[in-house]
């Protein structure tokens, strides 16, 4: 599996050099923050249209796998639950466009782009419950045919409408992207949905709905307070210094985004099914070890040669980014840690450990808003990259602690309720 995740993110990897060369020349440091401002409102509508329920899905799908009648109920409530979702981001981002447009771009004449984006969310909300099915059922393969048709087609359009409207044309493209992996997985994984998914049978059965609100809850704290800090970071940076060094601080996010895609993709795939059926403290620590052996080294020598070549790189992909090169060293020295803390800290989401993650995240999450906050002013654009550093050493410790905690009583992790069918 790691083998054939790599093959697809060295050619996206690939896709992606081009990709943000041509935006960095064509839009400049300005534009490159503004693609960053709809990256993260896009974030945080994939949460918003699910209501949060994907890694609930990946969870009780590779829990209940051969149980078809309780996958029936599952994949209604997922689907009400999506609905509604689907509707309040829809109507939020319609009526609020113009307040939008103005908070992210600082300009209305983008009011048609936040409204094209308000007609996204049904399709969104549709394709995480098949992405968490395919997730859930650990299909690499399609899995890894799903992600790569669908970032070659949203790469050609970008390019296409790059050419001929500009910077609006990429915000278009990145807002038709969900459509596109729509398309996607239904041509690759349509018979597979087919068999798990029987749309005649669909019925209104709420008894799946507290566990998955529990994904819901911890899917808006890690994801929709996540995104809303970072464009608050960003919009703090043009403010106190200027959209330039936004443009730099979002620039490293898009490198750091492009190597850490490998580690987000192992962990639904293989970590949370792995931990979800791991109740001792034994076998927890077995796993860890054995996924830190094979990870942690490739990761390293990979975030070394970054390193070592952030020059070259700087010059392939961001050409006149002045500003970018001090950023490297804390940020990959922040996401190596991150990385290592990730393994550990998803037995949150395997186990549905609900108050557990709520506190653990919203210490992450407050210690990077604040620490970014103070140092900005210090340090610019660094100080954010520094506070991301400093942040993630701190959470290290808390998780693991939290996890300790977890596993002191063996006795009470031994099983998990299974959901009545």
């Amino acid at each position: 599996m790691t083998s054939l995740n790599a093959v697809v993110i060295f050619i996206r990897l690939l896709i992606s050099l081009f990709i943000q060369r041509l935006l960095a020349v064509t839009l400049g440091e300005a534009g490159i923050a503004k693609i960053g401002q709809l990256r993260n409102l896009v974030q945080i509508l994939t949460s918003t249209a699910s209501l949060g329920t994907f890694n609930g899905i990946v969870k009780y799908v590779s829990q209940y796998e051969t149980d078809k009648k309780t996958l029936s109920k599952l994949f209604s409530t997922a689907f009400i639950l999506g609905a509604i979702g689907s509707i309040v981001s829809s109507a939020v981002l319609f009526l609020n466009a113009e307040f939008i447009a103005l908070k992210l771009f600082g300009d209305d004449a983008l009011i048609d782009v936040i409204k094209c984006l308000a007609l996204i969310p049904p399709v969104v909300g549709l394709n995480r419950v098949f992405y968490g099915l395919i997730n859930g059922l650990s299909d690499y393969k399609k899995f890894a045919k799903i992600e790569l048709g669908t970032y070659i087609l949203s790469a050609i359009l970008m390019l296409v409408f790059l050419h001929f409207y500009s910077l609006k044309g990429v915000l278009f493209a990145i807002i038709l992207t969900p459509i596109i992996s729509f398309g996607v997985i239904c041509a690759i994984f349509v018979r597979k949905i087919k068999t798990h998914i029987k749309w005649s049978e669909l019925s209104l059965d709420m008894s799946f709905a507290r566990p998955l609100l529990a994904f819901t809850l911890m899917s808006f704290i890690s994801t929709v307070l996540l995104n809303y800090i970072e464009l608050d970071i960003r919009t703090t940076i043009t403010d106190r210094i200027n959209i330039n060094e936004a443009g730099y601080w979002t620039a490293m996010n898009f490198i750091s985004k492009n190597y850490m895609v490998f580690s987000s993709s192992l962990f639904t795939l293989y970590v949370i099914p792995k931990f979800a059926k791991i109740y001792t403290g034994s076998e927890f620590k077995s796993e860890v070890l054995h996924i830190y052996k094979t990870l942690l080294p490739l990761f390293g020598i990979g975030m070394i040669l970054v390193y070592l070549l952030r020059d070259l790189l700087i010059n392939i992909i961001y050409p006149d980014f002045d500003g970018l090169e001090v950023l490297f060293k804390w940020q990959l020295l922040g996401d190596f840690i991150r990385l290592a803390t990730l393994v550990i800290s998803h037995q949150f989401l395997a186990k549905k450990m609900v108050v557990t993650f709520v506190i653990t995240e919203l210490i992450s999450l407050g210690l990077f808003y604040g620490l970014s906050k103070y140092f900005v002013d210090i340090h610019g654009a660094e100080g954010v990259v520094m506070a991301h550093f400093y942040r993630y050493i701190i959470y290290l410790f808390v998780v693991v602690f939290a996890v300790w905690l977890y596993f002191r009583n063996p006795n009470k992790n031994t099983a998990e309720p299974k959901i009545n069918s």
